[in-house]
C-alpha cells in the first residue's frame, strides 16, 4: 500500500469519503465539551461515530495526569505508548474530527505536530459535514489490534509555559492572541471555572476563534489572511491563549493555513495565568 499524504491540514468530508478504505488512514474522534455542557464525548462515541474512528480522550486519558491544570500535554513516552496501543504507525495518515465543526479536534491536531508528526489533518465542519454529505456512521468500538510503531519527537518550540510568556511580554518578542469570547477577554464578565480573575495578559490582542469559524467551518483563506493581516506584523512570532488550552488550537490552525510560521500554543492558558494572582492581568 502506497503512503497516503494528507493534502492540507484541512481536508473536506469529500476527501474523506474518496480515502476512507485507504488501508494507512486513521481517524480519531477527539469530541470534548466545555463542562457547563454536560455532555461526554467517548460517550457520544460509542453510540455513534465515523466507522472506524477511535476515541481520543486528551481531557482525561491522553495528558498529564498528575496535573492540577485540566488536559495539559502529556509527556512524549506516554503518548508514544497510548498512540501505539492505537495501531498508529510512522506511516499512517490521520484525520482528527469533533461534533462541534471546528472546536476541540484541532487541539489533538496541534498536540500531534508537536510530538513531530504532521501527516495529520483536521475534518472541516466535523461529524456533521460527514452525515451531511451521506458518510457512514457507527457505534465506536475499542480498539483490538496489533502495536502500531508511532514515534513520538517532543517539538519544544510548539508549547510553552508561564514563563516563556511573561518572557515573551517583558521582552515584547512575541504576540499574544488570545481565543476567548471578547466579553472574557475584556474582563466584562466572570470566568467560567472559579476562582479566576478576569480580563488577559499584558500586551495580547483577541481573537475569538468564533471569528475564524462559519456554520462549523473554516472561513475560507482570503477571509482568513484578512482576520490575521489586521493583527499581526510579518513574520511575528506568535503564541496562542484561550481558557484551557484547547480553543488556541483553533488559532493555530488557521495561522497555519495562512502559511505562518513560528506558531506557540501557551499550554496552561487563562486557568493557569488567571489563577496566579504573582502575574500581571489587564482588562
Amino acid at each position: 500500500m502506497s503512503l497516503l499524504t494528507l493534502p492540507s491540514d484541512l481536508i473536506s468530508a469529500e476527501w474523506l469519503a474518496k480515502n476512507i478504505n485507504n488501508e494507512r488512514l486513521i481517524l480519531l474522534d477527539a469530541s470534548w465539551f466545555m463542562p457547563a455542557l454536560k455532555r461526554d464525548g467517548k460517550a457520544e462515541w460509542q453510540q455513534g461515530t465515523i466507522a472506524g474512528a477511535h476515541y481520543f480522550d486528551f481531557d482525561k486519558e491522553i495528558c498529564d495526569t498528575q496535573s492540577r491544570l485540566p488536559h495539559m500535554m502529556p509527556s512524549a513516552n506516554k503518548f508514544q505508548q497510548v498512540l501505539q496501543e492505537l495501531g498508529i504507525n510512522q506511516n499512517s495518515a490521520i484525520v482528527v474530527f469533533d461534533r462541534l465543526g471546528i472546536f476541540s479536534s484541532p487541539r489533538v491536531w496541534w498536540m500531534f505536530k508537536s510530538m513531530g508528526f504532521n501527516n495529520i489533518a483536521v475534518l472541516d465542519g466535523g461529524l456533521n459535514s460527514w452525515v451531511e454529505i451521506g458518510g457512514e456512521v457507527k457505534s465506536g468500538k475499542e480498539y483490538s489490534g496489533s502495536k502500531g510503531d508511532f514515534t513520538a519527537q517532543y517539538q519544544t518550540d510548539f508549547i510553552c509555559d508561564k514563563q516563556y510568556l511573561l518572557k515573551a511580554i517583558e521582552e515584547k518578542s512575541s504576540q499574544i492572541l488570545d481565543a476567548r469570547p471578547q466579553a472574557r477577554f475584556l474582563g466584562e464578565v466572570a470566568e467560567p471555572r472559579a476562582d479566576l480573575r478576569s480580563g488577559h495578559m499584558p500586551t495580547a490582542k483577541n481573537l475569538p476563534f468564533t471569528d475564524l469559524i462559519e456554520n462549523g467551518k473554516m472561513r475560507d483563506i482570503k477571509q482568513l489572511k484578512a482576520i490575521y493581516a489586521s493583527l499581526l506584523a510579518d513574520n511575528e512570532n506568535i503564541i496562542f491563549s484561550c481558557g484551557s488550552g484547547v480553543t488556541a488550537c483553533v488559532l493555530a490552525l488557521g495561522a497555519t493555513l495562512c502559511g505562518y510560521q513560528n506558531l506557540t500554543v501557551y499550554d496552561g492558558s487563562w486557568t493557569e495565568w488567571g489563577a496566579d494572582i504573582q502575574l500581571p492581568v489587564v482588562k
